[in-house]
Parts: structure tokens; C-alpha cells; sequence
């Protein structure tokens, strides 16, 4: 699969067609000379030199995240709980399907271009095509950036409205009993994104080369491990958000001390 490239927005605000698509394509994008006397830095590099400033963070985030994992496994006894097992008992289960039986590609290019346009819209943007097939997909859109062409990257769509559902259905009915369901469904959409996220990326994808593969790369990382956190938060009854964000700013004041002790 390939991404197709997305065309820039002229002046007149031309839809920008945005897709996934087996057969790999590409529609050159059009840009408009610089004046001569000008001075310009692609943009390209900015977000490059910008990546270069995230990886510290997402390396301090990293650390942060897997020290209390590891606390919240071991010593919390996190993987005791009745959510870890069901989690993962989801997420088994569709590595299981993801390798031994045929890949359902139309539910991920449908959850794709949905992501592009959910978006696109939460950006003020417009789409006026949406097509998915077996094939390939795309959308139609006045509107574009580098969130909305990463964000099914970094968005678990299929994860995200299975929690809204139980949310809303649970303001009329009991839910509670239903939860170990709750847990292996979010088990299954999670890996779901992960497994096909893992899958996509390695395949010359315009939504990342578009936007600077080592870009990309880094915003997607940062912000599935965001998720990530948030939910390793959610799940233990001992870690909170306060006690994660001090281990962060101790963490970021140890790497802080380690560069001047380098410059020194």
C-alpha cells in the first residue's frame, strides 16, 4: 500500500485529495517559486531540526513510561487485575488473526480515510469525497497538515469509539458487568492499530515522506506513547497522573544535569 500524495492548497483552495491506495501513485505537488531575492528553508528541514529537539523527549517519555510499567507490573501487581488479562487476552487474540488469517484491509482503509476526515473536520476543513474499496481509498479535502495526514498513524479510531459507546450506553443501562468485554475489545482495536500501523509504515507512505519521514516518525512515536501512558494511568489503581508527571520532570531534570556535566 502507498499514501497518495496529497496536492497543496493554491490560492483558489483546491481540494486536496488524500488516500490510501495498493497501486502506488503519486500526484506531484505544486509549488510556486520563491521570489529570487528571497531566502527560504524548505520546510522539510525545519521539521527535521524540530524532530531532532523531540527525540530527547520522547526518549525521557520512554523511560519514564516503561519505569512505571515495570512498578505498576511488579510491584503493584498490575498483571493480577482482571483489565490486564482481558486486555491482553484481546490483544493475543488478534495478533493471532492479524498473522494466521486473512487481513481484513478494508476495515483498515476505511478507519484510515475516516481519521483523515474526522481531522479534517476537527481542523475546520471540508471533505467532499470519501471512497473506500479493497483497493485503496482516499478523500477530498480543502484542508491539510501534518496532524491531519499523521493522524491514522497515531489515532486508534476503532479503539476510541469502542470506549465512546460503553460511555454512552452506559448513562441508560449497567454496563458493569459487561466490563471484562470492554477490556478485550480495546485489547483487540488497540493491537489492531498497532499491528497495521507497523505494517503501513515501512511501505513508502507520501503522508510521511510529505511531511519529512524523520518527522513523522518522531510525531508518531511521541504520540502513541502519549496514549500509551495515558492509558497505563488509567488502568493501575496506584499510579496517577501527578505521580507520573514527577517522574517525568525527575527524569528530565536527570538528563538535564547529564548534558551540562557533558558541555562541562
Amino acid at each position: 500500500m502507498a499514501m497518495r500524495r496529497a496536492r497543496r492548497s493554491t490560492a483558489r483552495r483546491k481540494p486536496v485529495r488524500r488516500g490510501v491506495a495498493v497501486a502506488r501513485s503519486a500526484f506531484p505537488a505544486r509549488r510556486a517559486s520563491p521570489p529570487s531575492a528571497a531566502l527560504s528553508v524548505p520546510t522539510k528541514w525545519v521539521k527535521f531540526i524540530v524532530a531532532l529537539f523531540l527525540l530527547p523527549i520522547c526518549g525521557i517519555l520512554s523511560q519514564t513510561f516503561f519505569t512505571s510499567f515495570a512498578r505498576a507490573t511488579v510491584a503493584e501487581r498490575l498483571w493480577a487485575g482482571e483489565e490486564f488479562w482481558f486486555f491482553s487476552l484481546g490483544a493475543v487474540l488478534w495478533l493471532i488473526a492479524f498473522f494466521g488469517l486473512p487481513r481484513p484491509v478494508v476495515l483498515y482503509v476505511f478507519a484510515h480515510e475516516l481519521t483523515h476526515a474526522l481531522w479534517v473536520w476537527m481542523m475546520g476543513g471540508r471533505v467532499s469525497r470519501f471512497k473506500v474499496t479493497r483497493q485503496g481509498g482516499h478523500i477530498l479535502t480543502d484542508k491539510n497538515n501534518f496532524l491531519i495526514a499523521l493522524a491514522p498513524y497515531f489515532f486508534p479510531l476503532y479503539s476510541i469509539l469502542v470506549i465512546a459507546l460503553y460511555g454512552a450506553f452506559s448513562l441508560f443501562f449497567n454496563l458493569q458487568p459487561y466490563g471484562r468485554l470492554l477490556y478485550a475489545l480495546v485489547g483487540v482495536t488497540w493491537a489492531f492499530h498497532f499491528t497495521f500501523t507497523g505494517w503501513m509504515i515501512p511501505k513508502n507512505q507520501s503522508d510521511l515522506s510529505d511531511n519529512g519521514t524523520v518527522f513523522s516518525l518522531v510525531v508518531i512515536y511521541l504520540i502513541n506513547l502519549i496514549l500509551l501512558s495515558t492509558l497505563l494511568i488509567i488502568a493501575s489503581p496506584h499510579l496517577t497522573f501527578a505521580s507520573f508527571g514527577n517522574d517525568l520532570m525527575r527524569n528530565l531534570e536527570n538528563f538535564s544535569h547529564a548534558l551540562v556535566k557533558l558541555a562541562q
